[in-house]
């Protein structure tokens, strides 16, 4: 699989292990003083976006009591842009649809000053313990949790301003090996066929002139780019352009050309700092 993926992107790099990737929970600690902690303990450099940083540090900051007590959340600076590009506001009600395991709904949180309302959803009971375990030790009060199929969410007749759509997917963007090496074709289409019933799902969810953001840790065209000109094309959304520093989606896969809109989709390629990552925003 990952001479398919370098053919289409180049040389691509595994995430350094090395490296942790911080997000201030600004719920809990400003993020000038996550900083100073974190400083204390290691070498640190800002990401692009103000609450997230990059820390080189031989201590395990998962083991810390800063972590422990929700002043920080270890997630993947790639995991991070699909919040910013939803962009929720204090007061919006919004539906996270695959919530679990909490990291983007905790960052919404966040950025909403626990204010408004996220109806955090997953489908299994496991799923939604991390879920509820992270809210809680973060202090998100805003979050209502559900369980529910998310391609079966609209049956609720609930209608939202905002979704997050961070579907399940192959995770090959995150360059695990064991992953690269179990994920099969037969994988790739079994999970594009779930995300395309989701989108279904977020659409009819959706207010008129309603946005959704649409996010994988995927490689794979299939569950990407397909996807969102299946999006343009069948359910009539608009694409609308993301102002990230990162790497043009694909205009065909697989000799099928796409709706020029799916060319204002963005791709976060892997290297030392970043996950793969795809992210589409799209509005009614």
């Amino acid at each position: 699989m990952l001479e398919r993926y370098e053919k289409i992107f180049g040389k691509m790099t595994a995430p350094s292990k090395n490296i942790w990737h911080v997000r201030a929970n600004t719920i809990k600690m400003p993020a000038k003083d996550l900083e100073k902690f974190l400083s204390s303990i290691g070498t640190v450099e800002r990401m692009e976006h103000e609450n997230g940083f990059w820390v080189c540090s031989e201590k395990n900051l998962s083991k810390t009591a800063e972590h422990l007590l929700g002043y920080f959340f270890l997630q993947n600076a790639s995991s991070m842009l699909p919040p910013l590009a939803l962009n929720p506001k204090a007061g919006d009600m919004l539906l996270d649809m695959c919530a679990s395991p909490g990291a983007k709904t905790t960052q919404m949180a966040a950025m909403m000053k626990n204010e408004g309302v996220i109806i955090a959803n997953d489908v299994t009971h496991k799923r939604l313990k991390a879920l509820r375990g992270n809210l809680q030790r973060c202090g998100v009060s805003n979050a209502i949790v559900t369980k529910m199929h998310g391609e079966d969410f609209w049956k609720g007749g609930l209608k939202f301003e905002k979704i997050l759509l961070d579907a399940p997917c192959t995770g090959t963007g995150t360059m695990n090996p064991r992953i690269l090496h179990q994920t099969s074709e037969n994988t790739v289409k079994m999970f594009s066929r779930l995300q395309k019933k989701l989108l279904e799902s977020a659409v009819r969810c959706l207010d008129v002139e309603g946005t959704i953001v649409y996010s994988t840790c995927s490689l794979e065209p299939e569950e990407n780019e397909e996807n969102v000109d299946f999006a343009v094309t069948q359910l009539e959304l608009t694409v609308e352009k993301i102002d990230f520093s990162s790497s043009n989606a694909l205009t065909e896969w697989n000799r099928k050309e796409f709706s020029p809109q799916v060319a204002k989709a963005v791709r976060v390629k892997p290297d030392e700092r970043h996950e793969g990552f795809f992210i589409c925003k799209m509005r009614k």
